[in-house]
């Protein structure tokens, strides 16, 4: 079947503004949307920009707005458009460096903020640092974060509140609150309380609909306001 795709071109060094680039393609039903993507490069234009690495849905690298979604091009298939019509966006929100590529720089920097990962004054084991496997499981859903950025560029509070630190970041900042093995739980929830934290969240649940790994994102934003409410308040 041939699928219509117009996707977002856009070269900061040359073009004023994003405009529309219209590509056919004959694909198969089961075919990825980074199937097409990659047949439009190889056999059409090479120029057109994208990001790509695993093809699995393991990376989180080709993320982008599909017909006006939010997701992973590698989990999307043809037959998921049964019109024939896909439009490819930049995720939004987010600088545009080319075509589909975003500067992911400041989504990573609030990631960095949230300091994930374990931080204790006792000495490191000879071994990994036992936990047992019910504290694993409170774990289980948010482990699952790729960093692909769907959550944070759908996000309505993010654009309500630019200094928001968004959802994929509490979701790792829920990593390390309730790890057992953490030892500054007070202290991350102190500098998760407040407006640009995850008070920050309006519970929109566009993070939930979005994230191509099922992760409760919105759940889990609930979780750390209740922990803070517990312990702070």
């Amino acid at each position: 079947m041939e699928i219509t795709f117009k996707i977002s071109r856009y070269d900061p060094s040359r073009d004023q503004e994003p405009r529309l680039q219209t590509f056919r393609v004959e694909a198969g039903p089961e075919e990825r949307i980074l199937d097409c993507l990659n047949r439009i490069r190889w056999e059409q234009d090479g120029s057109l920009a994208f990001r790509s690495s695993c093809g699995h849905g393991v990376c989180g690298s080709d993320a982008m707005r599909i017909n006006g979604r939010c997701g992973l091009a590698c989990q999307k298939l043809v037959k998921d458009f049964p019109g024939g019509q896909v439009s490819l966006e930049p995720l939004p929100t987010f600088k545009v460096l080319k075509d589909l590529i975003v500067d992911l720089g400041p989504f990573l920097e609030r990631i960095r903020q949230v300091k994930p990962f374990l931080r204790t004054e006792e000495p490191a084991p000879d071994k990994e640092r036992p936990q047992s496997q019910e504290d694993s499981r409170k774990l289980n859903e948010v482990i699952r974060c790729i960093l692909c950025a769907c959550c944070s560029a759908s996000c309505p509070a993010m654009g309500e509140n630019p200094s928001f630190l968004g959802p994929a970041p509490l979701v790792w900042a829920f990593r390390t609150v309730f790890d057992s093995r953490d030892r500054t739980t007070l202290e991350r929830l102190r500098e998760l309380d407040g407006p640009h934290g995850a008070w920050g969240c309006q519970n929109y649940f566009e993070c939930t609909r979005v994230c191509p790994k099922s992760i409760p994102v919105t759940k889990s934003i609930n979780l750390l306001k209740r922990e803070i409410e517990k312990h702070l308040r």
